[in-house]
């Protein structure tokens, strides 16, 4: 006879559609995605995640798969990044690469969706997660071929007046946004802003709808690193103040120019030179792109592009540099980067380049954390790079309680996204 236990797990059984997943690399949406499928694990969930083959990633590591809890199943489905894979001469089709670049993961997914789901047994619920929105167009299919209940984990915004860009690609998301508006049991974003935008878009929804699961830093992870981090806390101030932005670079969303703009001026004024100051652009992306905006400018020697490492090397770097930088438009309020958590939990001066009445400009107003200007305001941002170094030389005052900290991890919110699973299961 089966045990109680082993009935519960049964009918405790999810599966979760998410890209982003280990070994990948040089994104922080994977330990979102990481801590929820191991909160639900831990909390007697049967959780296999259904990701894609290691080819369809452009960077990943086999030290990553250490992350990933034995108790978990992974499932690689088939998946290419057309412009890496099926382009000619670096061109392509612009209908293979919509609702993204990862289109051929639909097929690959909802198959290996359905072996699943006939060799080992219906699931209670299906979860998608963004922003590769094959996701969620798999998740669809799955569930309405099966009668699945199904939650989508958003994160941010899809479908806004200024993004996509592409005609194409936003008719797609809005597609996207109708079929789980209309099939899903209920949604998740990480923001206060993002869940106000859709109750104002889709004002018909339920009240229990929309869902707030912030994002967050990984407290099993930098557990780890405790010992790491308090030797270099203590670690005498060299002349030379590092400057990081550890994470891609969006050239319209994240518009480094302003910024390259002002440490310019402030080169010329004297103020900045390579003995006293560096800005290190850790896995940022569009490093061509962006080489040529510097050597344009001349501050060559005030800006280092370094390539992708290994997560916890890239939380160690933050804990080791003297203050970390943060860039996001005004186009993006509604969003708080996962990196902005793990920033809070270094303790480091943060120099954010957003609004300050965007969700990520109030986030870090209120933990006492940052310098803040806007990313399109060059002299405003000289002003703020000014201030932010004087507080990385004189170094900042613990602002927040280790309790008040907590409140930040991914750990904490994954007890929400508990919640927020338990009670979809639940609804008739």
């Amino acid at each position: 006879m089966k045990n109680r236990s082993d009935m519960e797990k049964q009918s405790k059984r999810v599966l979760y559609v998410a890209y982003h997943y280990p070994p990948i690399l040089g994104s922080s949406g994977v330990h979102r995605t990481l801590a929820f499928t191991r909160e639900l694990a831990n909390n007697g969930w049967d959780v296999t995640v259904l990701t894609t083959t290691l080819k369809a990633y452009e960077n990943w590591s086999e030290s990553q798969l250490r992350f990933i809890p034995e108790n978990i199943r992974v499932i690689r489905a088939f998946a290419r990044n057309v412009a890496k894979h099926f382009s000619f001469r670096g061109k392509y089709l612009g209908a293979m690469a919509l609702p993204d670049n990862w289109q051929s993961w639909i097929l690959g997914g909802v198959l290996s969706g359905i072996k699943h789901i006939i060799t080992h047994g219906k699931p209670q619920l299906i979860v998608s997660t963004y922003p590769i929105a094959s996701a969620h167009i798999i998740a669809y299919c799955l569930s309405r071929m099966f009668n699945i209940p199904w939650i989508v984990d958003l994160r941010d915004p899809m479908a806004q007046a200024n993004y996509p860009t592409e005609p194409s690609r936003k008719k797609w998301f809005l597609w996207i946004e109708q079929k789980f508006i209309k099939h899903s049991h209920a949604a998740i974003v990480t923001t206060p802003g993002a869940k106000t935008f859709y109750e104002g878009k889709y004002p018909h929804t339920p009240k229990d709808f929309w869902h707030v699961v912030p994002n967050g830093y990984d407290e099993v992870i930098f557990n780890e690193l405790s010992d790491k981090i308090e030797q270099q806390r203590h670690k005498a101030s060299s002349q030379k103040i590092v400057l990081l932005h550890s994470g891609l670079i969006y050239p319209n969303e994240r518009d480094p120019s302003a910024l390259f703009d002002a440490i310019q001026q402030l080169k010329e004024k004297g103020q900045l030179h390579a003995d006293n100051f560096l800005l290190r652009l850790r896995a940022s992306g569009n490093e061509a792109l962006f080489q040529q905006w510097v050597e344009k400018r001349d501050i060559q020697d005030l800006v280092e592009f370094a390539a992708t490492i290994p997560y916890t090397d890239a939380l160690n770097e933050m804990t080791e540099v003297d203050g970390l930088l943060i860039m996001q438009a005004a186009n993006c309020d509604y969003q708080i980067p996962a990196k902005a958590y793990e920033y809070i939990r270094c303790k480091k001066p943060v120099l954010a380049l957003t609004t300050e009445t965007g969700d990520t400009g109030r986030l870090l107003r209120d933990t006492g954390h940052a310098t803040i200007a806007p990313l399109d305001d060059t002299k405003k941002i000289e002003a703020a790079l000014q201030a932010h170094i004087e507080n990385c030389q004189k170094g900042l005052p613990q602002a927040l309680s280790t309790e008040k900290i907590r409140a930040y991890s991914r750990q904490y919110h994954a007890e929400e996204f508990v919640q927020v699973v338990e009670a979809a299961r639940k609804k008739p």
